[in-house]
């Protein structure tokens, strides 16, 4: 199994920017996307943006030209940059590891942008 934990988030001013990591452990070797979803309170969890093994990536259309999704493999880690900021993208943010027989999800980072 594989295991997530997303760090990185916080209250950043409309504009800003916030760098969200996620640290994978376990089964590291099978995990072929990694992905970074968000889900405000009594909404649908939305996909933001992933990265395959392979480096090719895919981004929802309020993230594309502001967010980009990365991971360094060497150290079994994830990232979302996310720049430009707004009220709208305030949530929490979590990351998901897909294998070819499961997913794992960590337990979420909360991002605010006042407005």
């Amino acid at each position: 199994q594989v295991q997530l934990v997303e760090s990185g988030g916080g209250l950043v001013q409309p504009g800003g920017s916030l760098r969200l990591s996620c640290a994978a452990s376990g089964s590291i070797y099978s995990i072929n996307v990694m992905a970074w979803y968000r889900q405000a309170p009594g909404k649908e969890r939305d996909l933001v943006a992933f990265i395959t093994r392979g480096g090719t990536t895919y981004y929802a259309d309020f993230a594309k030209g502001r967010f980009t999704i990365s991971r360094n493999s060497a150290k079994n880690m994830g990232y979302l940059q996310m720049n430009d900021l707004k009220p709208e993208d305030t949530t929490v943010y979590s990351c998901k590891a897909t294998t070819k027989s499961y997913a794992s999800w960590g337990q979420g980072t909360q991002v605010t942008v006042p407005s």
